[in-house]
């Protein structure tokens, strides 16, 4: 029996398939959409695939491959899931998750993919990075020694920050965080320091404000803003800090000075909670995932202080961390708190009492200390942070009785000088030549006859003085990092000092000898302070 074939329905039939055809889709290895739901996708196929590569869903939608699972990859989407339907076609591309760095980012404001969204065109002179890389190994790094002038004057001088240290900030809700880190941005401008704002899960007018700042003040001429604000889809709240990262370690590994702040981190860590919850992962202690250490720590060890042999470049971090009553034992900032080289402890009671900025002497530490520090600084410190410690303690018993001796006294009075002297205001950084020269007169004593209430205009007044009379010395500490003339340095503090005239009858100028006897019980009765007193003091 013979069939006939009607050549008109075979042309008709091939026709069909080859207008369905799909070249893009040939040769690729193509997936399907099992489920879809939260932003989250689990797809079937794709047995090649890689964590962290993009993959690419029907209308151009991209996911992240997260989960490798023994049948299926759960992906999050990184975008718009409306077109994207049960059954749809999911495209395997082969890259891992990059973004744009370069200089061309410089006065930007991107998003967590590096796509501008300050309406300013798109982006030039940039190249492709991956988000996450290794983080330099031991070998390939020297010592922090260079130091990050922050403008404040109680970090400065007590807690100094140095190129490539991890320094994390602290503190509860709406207590001055981002004010430190903003302030520490704008000190940078001519220093060669390029930096890198990531603003995590805040309100989009609050990070319109803080460009706005950031721009009037001329700092966006060397700064770029990775903004996922709060109406981001979590992933790009727990993706953001790495672009941000990848973006500083590209001007590292390139000889130059990067400073990148994540505000904060505790967003952060909740947005990849989230993530991890709908993925299907093991909840653990406060529903985080057993892996939030590793999201924190391999971000943070990427800051560094390269070798000369890898160009000597530099990565500093500033980690900012959000706590809750003040609960620094909490699970997120223990984390970080172990991961980083010290932290800014920033106290509610001190922001409300008025001492701002409301660094807690006694728990904020620097594990870098005064290597981070120019000379003049550490001359001109001098034994700073335990006066204030022993003022701390001294003025909380002083509140149960009226009655103090002459030593204690001094000891109290100079502590509220020396407390309203680092106080500072917003957005008004301090060059390092000014601190050195206002750490010299509360030190040394001459603060010690002008009215707390007068000490913000003897600030002042002293800087006009030596801007206008000795800005030579000014120029000398800005350049040299050293003190040229330590004697004529005290002498042109002691001459302002006596033509300073105050406000209130403490501005008197006291009896020299009486003033000379008291300084000598002061140091007297510091040396005789019991041993573990002392120990106190020093840590």
């Amino acid at each position: 029996m013979t069939i006939a074939f009607d050549p008109n329905q075979i042309a008709e039939s091939l026709r069909k398939n080859l207008e369905s055809f799909d070249s893009d889709v040939a040769g690729k290895t193509v997936g399907r959409v099992a489920e879809i739901g939260d932003g989250i996708a689990r797809v079937t196929g794709l047995p090649n695939a890689s964590v962290n590569e993009m993959l690419k869903f029907e209308g151009g939608t991209i996911g992240l491959a997260l989960n490798l699972d023994e049948d299926t990859i759960g992906a999050v989407i990184l975008g718009d899931t409306g077109g994207i339907r049960e059954g749809g076609t999911v495209e395997s591309t082969g890259e891992i998750l990059s973004v744009p760095v370069g200089d061309g980012l410089i006065g930007r404001v991107v998003n967590t993919l590096g796509e501008p969204i300050d309406g300013k065109g798109e982006l030039t002179g940039v190249e492709k990075r991956r988000m996450e890389i290794q983080a330099p190994g031991i070998t390939g790094r020297k010592p922090v020694h260079e130091p990050v002038q922050t403008g404040i004057k109680s970090v400065d001088s007590l807690i100094p920050i140095g190129r490539g240290q991890r320094e994390l900030i602290i503190g509860d809700r709406k207590t001055g965080k981002t004010t430190i880190a903003i302030d520490t941005i704008l000190a940078q401008a001519g220093l060669g320091m390029k930096c890198i704002y990531v603003a995590i899960g805040q309100k989009g007018s609050t990070v319109a404000q803080t460009v706005a700042t950031l721009e009037a003040r001329g700092a966006m001429e060397y700064t770029t803003v990775v903004a996922a604000p709060a109406s981001d889809p979590a992933p790009f709240k727990y993706l953001a800090p790495y672009a941000g990262c990848a973006m500083g370690q590209h001007w590292m590994e390139n000889s130059e000075h990067a400073l990148v702040i994540y505000d904060d981190l505790s967003k952060q860590a909740e947005a990849y909670r989230q993530v991890s919850l709908l993925l299907r992962r093991p909840p653990g202690r406060e529903a985080y995932p057993g892996d939030v250490f590793y999201l924190h720590s391999r971000l943070l060890e990427r800051s560094a202080k390269l070798s000369d042999e890898l160009g000597a470049g530099s990565l500093t971090a500033l980690p900012i961390i959000e706590t809750k009553a003040g609960d620094v034992s909490a699970y997120i900032p223990t984390n970080v708190i172990s991961i980083t080289d010290g932290q800014i402890y920033l106290q509610d009671d001190l922001f409300k009492s008025g001492v701002r900025p409301a660094v807690d002497v006694g728990i904020s530490v620097s594990r870098v200390g005064s290597a981070a520090q120019i000379k003049a600084m550490k001359k001109a410190v001098g034994t700073l942070k335990s006066d204030l410690q022993q003022f701390r303690d001294l003025a909380a018993f002083a509140a149960f009785g009226s009655d103090l001796d002459a030593v204690s006294q001094a000891q109290l009075d100079r502590g509220y000088r020396l407390t309203e002297l680092l106080k500072q205001g917003i957005n008004a950084p301090v060059p390092v030549e000014a601190q050195v020269v206002l750490l010299y007169a509360g030190t040394r004593g001459y603060l010690d006859g002008v009215a707390i209430e007068d000490v913000s205009r003897y600030e002042n007044e002293i800087l006009e003085y030596f801007g206008s009379r000795h800005s030579d010395m000014l120029d000398a500490i800005k350049t040299g990092g050293e003190v040229p003339d330590e004697e004529a340095l005290l002498a042109a503090i002691a001459v302002f000092t006596e033509q300073f005239e105050g406000t209130a009858s403490a501005t008197e100028e006291p009896d020299a000898e009486a003033q000379a006897k008291a300084e000598k019980e002061l140091v007297d009765a510091t040396n005789t302070l019991p041993e573990t007193d002392v120990k106190r003091s020093a840590e």
